[in-house]
């Protein structure tokens, strides 16, 4: 066996990732389950925020990677909660904008010092040139993925000859 090959299977970068991922979602969640946050939705609230606020459910749907249906539960539990209102959009009566309450600004502000700090706990140890590069690294394969998949949706629609 080609010793690239070996290689790939001894690192098994694709679980180590996901890990990785379960992981910091984890200790994220342990630092905002106090605030009576789940994962969706300080996800929705942290995502809404850096979307300028004010964006319709499909915007923020798509910018979750979520269907919409589910992000509509979660928008509905963050309206009772105070955080979110929804309205119907000017442009198209069959939209629905989504925009943070001041309640909803204030729980972002408790939500960042927490988020900073399981970040900075996360990240001990790895200077900012190692990060970089890391960040670089993930971006390429992420590029990489989504060329794949485009490619192999575009052979899937060829009509054969």
């Amino acid at each position: 066996m080609n010793k690239e090959l070996e290689r790939l299977k001894e690192l098994s970068l694709a679980e180590n990732l996901g890990r990785l991922h379960r992981l910091w979602r984890t200790a994220a969640d342990a630092e905002l389950i106090p605030l009576g946050l789940t994962h969706p939705r300080w996800t929705a609230l942290w995502k809404l925020l850096r979307l300028g606020d004010n964006v319709s459910q499909k915007v923020l749907a798509h910018a979750l990677e979520i269907e919409l249906p589910s992000l509509m539960r979660t928008l509905s539990q963050l309206e009772e909660q105070g955080y979110v209102q929804r309205r119907c959009c000017e442009t198209d009566k069959r939209a629905r904008i989504v925009c943070l309450t001041p309640e909803g600004l204030g729980m972002l502000k408790q939500m960042e010092g927490r988020i900073m700090s399981v970040r900075r706990d996360l990240l001990a140890g790895i200077s900012t040139q190692e990060l970089s590069e890391f960040e670089r690294i993930i971006s390429l394969i992420s590029d990489n993925a989504l060329s794949a998949l485009h490619k192999n949706t575009e052979s899937d629609h060829k009509i054969p000859e």
